[in-house]
């Protein structure tokens, strides 16, 4: 049920940014009075072979228009006449031009319409954000509430130099004010300054980091040091009648071993392998004991706190929350959205420094599903499609044929140049771009394949 829910939120998602991306082209053509053959959500053939499996689920035509859905959910497409585009039609550009055709048109004006998906997909994502902000508000945990620093128990975070009870303070010299943060500048950071124990100590990450993390698919150094409180028992554990309670508290073990944090807890364990041993544990202000069963795999079958909401529950880390009102939210969200921006296009650039592994760990559908929860969370899910409209204006201003910015790149070269690229030289390029894109998908859904199986 997870998985469902999860792949319906991503089509919910992509198939809102593609029909209102490509009604951005539709309503700048129609503004001009340039005529619009086809407004398609996904493609009605198997792209970017205009000519193979053409058919619509469904189609009907209003007007000069035909609007449809079609059977290839990669993307969509408005079909503008007089224009080389997806569907590859060059009949008509063999004849002479039409006054309600894209190339009858000033260049400023093809400039406007082939922009004009890239302005929905910014302003969509400044609208989210701010309804978002104006809705739920924000919420941060700040590094200074982390007064026992963080919890390294992975091999991966040791390996590079860190160590449980370590305080983060900066990223490449700059001050990591809010946990939220964390995650990605380290990510894509290079150096990491930390206060452990009162000694300043900076840590070198290596450059292939990104891929390290990738591809063990760890990040244990970057959840707050938590005491160990007891969440839940898990599925067939040994000790399901025990008689722990949610929110209980370890303290001890055998009423001689202290216990203060989680990792010494399952440190604490090792030593008692398949024993019985007894629990001190806090529940409130009392105190108790419980007798547990220590497994072979030095466990006890249960679950703890240590999510950074759990904790914020607890009490553990405080908690920073903003309110917005109506007016106040829509600066807040443009403020956002170019922070967004500026974190994808840092992540982008990491595809081109090879000695990063980043190209490795490029994601295709599979990939882009994972970013929603398997379970529905409306807050989430406009968060995650506020940032996908972000990516999708992005890619498509990159100077590549086939996507908007290519012809934006055709159109401004005409701007400057006086001169108007030739029908075959546009149709070769729609071509190389097509193809390009075909194969960086291809590319992107075979990583998904292998990860998946390995």
């Amino acid at each position: 049920m997870g998985t469902f829910i999860q792949i319906s939120q991503f089509i919910a998602s992509l198939g809102l940014l593609i029909l209102l991306h490509e009604f951005g082209h539709f309503i700048a053509a129609r503004a001009f009075k340039i005529r619009v053959d086809k407004f398609y959500l996904f493609f009605d053939f198997l792209f970017p072979l205009p000519g193979v499996l053409n058919f619509a689920i469904f189609k009907k035509k209003i007007g000069d228009t035909e609007y449809g859905l079609g059977w290839f959910p990669m993307g969509g497409y408005v079909q503008i006449a007089g224009m080389i585009d997806e569907s590859l039609d060059t009949e008509q550009m063999n004849k002479p031009a039409e006054p309600w055709e894209f190339r009858a048109h000033p260049a400023w004006q093809r400039l406007i319409v082939m922009l004009g998906g890239i302005i929905v997909n910014v302003l969509l994502a400044f609208i989210i954000y701010a309804m978002v902000l104006f809705t739920w508000g924000e919420e941060k945990i700040p590094m200074s509430s982390l007064k026992d620093g963080i919890e390294c128990s992975d091999s991966l975070g040791m390996a590079v130099g860190f160590r449980t009870g370590d305080k983060i303070v900066s990223v490449d010299g700059k001050t990591l004010k809010y946990l939220d943060d964390l995650r990605i500048e380290i990510l894509l950071g290079h150096t990491v300054q930390i206060d452990r124990n009162g000694e300043k100590v900076e840590i070198v990450l290596p450059k292939n980091f990104l891929d390290q993390i990738a591809t063990s698919e760890k990040f244990g150094f970057g959840t707050p040091r938590a005491p160990a409180i007891f969440a839940e028992f898990i599925d067939g554990s040994v000790n399901k009648s025990a008689g722990l309670k949610k929110a209980d508290r370890i303290i001890g073990i055998n009423d001689s071993i202290p216990v203060k944090f989680y990792d010494e807890f399952k440190e604490d364990l090792k030593s008692f392998t398949g024993k019985t041993i007894n629990l001190n544990i806090l529940r409130g202000t009392e105190k108790l004991s419980v007798p547990v069963q220590v497994t072979s795999e030095n466990k006890i079958g249960a679950g703890f706190a240590s999510r950074p909401d759990d904790l914020v529950k607890l009490g553990i880390v405080s908690v920073e929350t903003k309110t917005f009102g109506f007016f106040e939210s829509f600066p807040a969200g443009v403020s956002m959205t170019f922070d967004k921006l500026n974190f994808y296009v840092r992540q982008f650039k990491l595809l081109f420094s090879p000695s990063t592994g980043a190209y490795k760990h490029l994601s295709g559908f599979k990939g882009m599903a994972k970013m929603f929860g398997d379970e529905w969370n409306w807050e989430e899910f406009w968060n995650r499609t506020a940032f996908l409209s972000i990516v999708l204006a992005f890619m498509n201003l990159l100077p590549i044929p086939a996507l908007d910015g290519g012809h934006v790149v055709f159109t401004l070269y005409e701007m400057i140049t006086r001169r108007t690229p030739s029908v075959k030289v546009l149709t070769y390029a729609q071509y190389v771009g097509m193809a390009f894109l075909l194969g960086l998908m291809l590319y992107a859904n075979l990583n998904d394949f292998v990860h998946f199986f390995r």
